[in-house]
Formats: C-alpha cells, structure tokens, sequence
C-alpha cells in the first residue's frame, strides 16, 4: 500500500482549486476507504433543448398541468422520466 500525502491547508478555494488541478487526488486520498454518499439538496445539471411540437399537442399538454397544478415544461420533464424508467424497467 502506497503512503498517502498531507493535504496542503489552502487560504481560500481558488488556490485549492489550483492545486487540484495540477496534482492527482490519489496522492493524497485512499479511495479504497472512500464511502458512498447521498446529496439530496445536489440539483441535477440541466441543459436547454429546443423541441417542435404541434400546437394541437401542445394545447393538450398545457390543459393537462394545468389541471395538476404545475407548469407544462415540468409535466412534460415527469411524463420523459416515467416513460424512460418504464422502458428501462427500473
């Protein structure tokens, strides 16, 4: 098993995030003792698409979050997940 460096005490993030972009965390990390951890508050990256739809869709779409409640880009976001864990069988 290799020796593991000390890690550098920075004095603020953009020095740190100098170092780390220069050095190889498996230097100073032993990541067969890692852990797997939960972020519940991360919110995914999003990125924007440009999507045609007929308006007659569209329409229908929009009638139906607003029966939920809810904008009709989030209703369509949830009806693209479901489908795709479906299909998925997750």
């Amino acid at each position: 098993m290799s020796k593991v460096r000390k890690i550098p005490k920075f004095k603020d993030e953009v020095e740190e995030r100098a170092f780390w972009e220069k050095h190889d965390s498996s230097e100073y990390l032993d990541w067969k003792k890692a852990q797997k951890r939960s972020m519940p508050n991360l919110k995914p990256s999003t990125k924007t698409i440009s999507l045609r739809l007929p308006e007659s869709l569209l329409d229908s779409i929009k009638i139906e979050a607003n029966k939920r409640d809810m904008p009709y880009q989030s209703l369509i976001k949830v009806w693209l997940s479901e489908d795709v864990k479906e299909s998925r069988g997750t």
